[in-house]
């Protein structure tokens, strides 16, 4: 549906704020296996992570959730938090990451537009990491329209990177 008041195009998702049960947890997931920088910690209470040094891509926090547990099944919520990577090696390096550590994959898609991972983080939210094929790659409809789709993504072949 196209908006009759389209918003600026310049317009962007600054970061992402989750509830946690436990904050050294999240921290050793995101930052230990991930790779993302701790730029600014409160306590056990909350913590503030980046790449590349901005202010915080994702904020991570225990104040309504401290030792808390997922969302039921069948409720609202957060599907997952999707991760841009900048190239098709650093979806590899990620991958890497996952495999050493030894967390498992709940999915992974070549979506003609993107080539994506699916996880959970440790406090069981949604996790989506993916880098975008160039906009002339993406596959379109005759008119021109979009075209994406959801394929297997071969694993093998993103390690090659």
């Amino acid at each position: 549906m196209k908006s009759p008041d389209p918003i600026d195009p310049r317009v962007d998702i600054g970061h992402v704020h989750l509830k946690v049960a436990d904050l050294q947890r999240g921290l050793d997931f995101y930052c230990g296996v991930l790779g993302f920088q701790l730029m600014q910690q409160y306590g056990t209470q909350a913590a503030f992570i980046s790449a590349g040094g901005y202010h915080h891509h994702i904020g991570l926090n225990t104040w309504e959730s401290l030792g808390g547990s997922p969302p039921p099944p069948g409720s609202t919520g957060l599907y997952h938090t999707a991760i841009r990577y900048p190239d098709r090696k650093s979806l590899a390096d990620a991958l890497r990451r996952l495999q050493k550590a030894k967390i498992p994959l709940d999915g992974a898609a070549d979506h003609g537009v993107s080539e994506a991972l699916y996880l959970h983080d440790p406090d069981h939210n949604g996790v989506e990491l993916y880098w975008d094929r160039p906009k002339a790659e993406w596959p379109r409809t005759p008119n021109g329209a979009i075209s994406m789709f959801t394929k297997p993504l071969d694993l093998e072949g993103l390690l090659k990177e």
